[in-house]
């Protein structure tokens, strides 16, 4: 049995926490196209006869500009400890440069082996992929280098048995029927925060959270939190329109989580500068 713990790291929107998702074969991050999506750490756990592999999805890297990104740098600092191996994340469409360097110089510092996924590489020409390949390589001293598409799946499993041989043998960490630290609550704001993302326009995802309220056995009441009465409006939508599109959009995948039928009563909050609240942030789990 080989059981551990490696950290994935990569600069925002490379596709990181759809990494996770495809190497544990089910959602347990959510995501979407705006940056910094992902802002706690989160375990993603992939499960086997013979290993159980534990992904430690991060918050990309950034510079600090409030309580909540210094909070999710903090994440990524001290996610480096007590680890097994890094997945260092690029993405094949975008220019390998300064922020990959950076990092780089991060994960190939710790004593631990480093494992290189060049993600999107589906639609691309072999050439560019080679190109890219052979600039991700100079990055650093690499266990092994993938190319991959955690959007089609190509190239995961390959990847994900690399990244199991390096664990170390031990008892798994986690029950094995598990495949996610985080609550049923912590889950379900996850997905309604997903879900708003999908639908807003680049002026409110970052002031956007969602908070769960109450679970009962049919019923599911949850917030959506913003920051001004103007971002509120562009929520609730006309006559209500977005705020119930966010609710029949994440309702399935509650369903689906909590193992049945549900009636999701979802409301819209003001909650000025709560980015910048320590109590909101600490009760938010951020």
């Amino acid at each position: 049995m080989r059981s551990g713990f490696v950290a994935v790291a990569g600069r925002p929107n490379v596709g990181k926490s759809t990494l996770v998702n495809a190497l544990c074969g089910g959602k347990v991050a959510i995501t979407s196209r705006v940056p910094h999506t992902t802002r706690r750490r989160i375990f993603g756990i992939a499960n086997a006869e013979d290993y159980q592999l534990v992904l430690v999805d991060l918050p990309g890297f950034q510079r600090p500009f409030d309580p909540l990104t210094e909070r999710m740098q903090k994440t990524v600092d001290s996610a480096f400890e007590d680890i097994d191996a890094v997945l260092f994340v690029l993405s094949a469409r975008e220019r390998i440069g300064a922020g990959d360097n950076f990092i780089a110089k991060r994960v190939f510092a710790l004593d631990v082996p480093v494992i290189i996924a060049l993600n999107k590489v589906d639609r691309l020409k072999a050439g560019h992929i080679a190109s890219q390949m052979q600039t991700a390589a100079k990055l650093g001293d690499f266990h092994a280098l993938h190319p991959v598409s955690a959007k089609t799946r190509d190239g995961i499993d390959e990847l994900r048995s690399d990244l199991v041989y390096l664990l170390p043998e031990g008892p798994p960490y986690f029950a094995r029927d598990t495949n996610t630290d985080l609550t049923a609550e912590q889950q379900i704001a996850e997905l309604i925060r997903e879900k708003a993302l999908e639908l807003t326009k680049e002026e409110v995802p970052h002031a956007v959270t969602a908070e769960v309220e109450e679970i009962t056995d049919k019923v599911v009441r949850a917030f959506v939190v913003v920051e001004t009465e103007s971002q509120k409006q562009i929520l609730v939508g006309k006559r209500g329109a977005m705020v119930r599109e966010i609710g029949v959009r994440a309702r399935p995948e509650i369903e689906h989580l909590l193992g049945g039928r549900i009636f999701l009563e979802l409301k819209v909050k003001v909650r000025p500068k709560w980015r910048r609240d320590a109590a909101t942030l600490e009760r938010l789990g951020l």
